[in-house]
């Protein structure tokens, strides 16, 4: 076999028109007048392929991995749920979704700590009228449930149910059921779940608050009231 078949070279193995080229482990050749787009492509299709971490029950607990710091905070935005919403991003997530849209808060130990002057500033943004709610996201907020419910216990404190608490994750509902203790009762506390790993092969940019098409808008309080999953009234699509 030709010593460059063996594909010891840096650079890519050009033969004729064709560029050989290796994306994770896999060798593909492409069109060396479109290599830019094919290779992108390529990569797309392999994320496609790679799923996401499927943890056994109570495998990964927060207390093991959080560090309690927060990747950022975004107060009075539209995207992150119904109406106007502070958006409270938790860094450090176990699920590696292939095409995650904030791989950086994957990192328990990005960002910055979670402070008491952090919290006042969140229970005062929410105050403000015009403001519906709370978003959760991250990273996976059911890995961070020390910063998560200290939260969500001020906020049932000072406004009782009159602000709404949305939280996304990967675990879908019936996973949480059989986790920890502390997922559970974070659980129990919010109001809307979006549930379920982002997968690349189902992606629907057309959804409503969600990246695919797996996922769904849960109504936590009658979920628990009817013992099963109940959708989201307002679900357009």
């Amino acid at each position: 076999m030709p010593e460059k078949d063996k594909n010891h070279q840096e650079g890519p193995d050009i033969r004729s028109n064709l560029v050989k080229v290796n994306i994770d482990g896999d060798t593909i050749f492409v069109d060396s007048n479109q290599y830019k787009p094919q290779v992108e492509h390529a990569k797309k299709l392999l994320r496609q392929k790679r799923l996401p971490k499927n943890p056994k029950p109570q495998e990964w607990k927060a207390k093991d991995y959080s560090l309690d710091k927060i990747a950022d905070y975004k107060p009075f935005n539209f995207v992150d749920g119904e109406g106007v919403r502070c958006s409270l991003y938790v860094s450090g997530c176990l699920f590696d979704c292939p095409g995650c849209y904030n791989l950086a808060a994957q990192n328990f130990n990005y960002g910055t700590p979670y402070t008491q002057e952090l919290e006042d500033r969140i229970i005062e943004d929410l105050g403000q009228s015009y403001v519906q709610g709370l978003t959760l996201l991250g990273g996976e907020p059911f890995m961070n449930t020390k910063v998560c419910l200290k939260l969500i216990d001020r906020i049932r404190a000072e406004f009782g149910h009159e602000k709404d608490i949305w939280s996304w994750s990967g675990y879908t509902w019936d996973e949480l059921q059989k986790e920890t203790s502390d997922k559970l009762e974070m659980l129990s506390k919010i109001d809307i779940l979006v549930d379920g790993r982002f997968l690349e092969a189902k992606k629907d940019l057309t959804l409503q608050f969600r990246g695919s098409s797996n996922q769904r808008i849960i109504d936590v309080q009658e979920s628990l009231k009817e013992n099963k999953v109940v959708i989201w009234k307002n679900l357009v699509r």
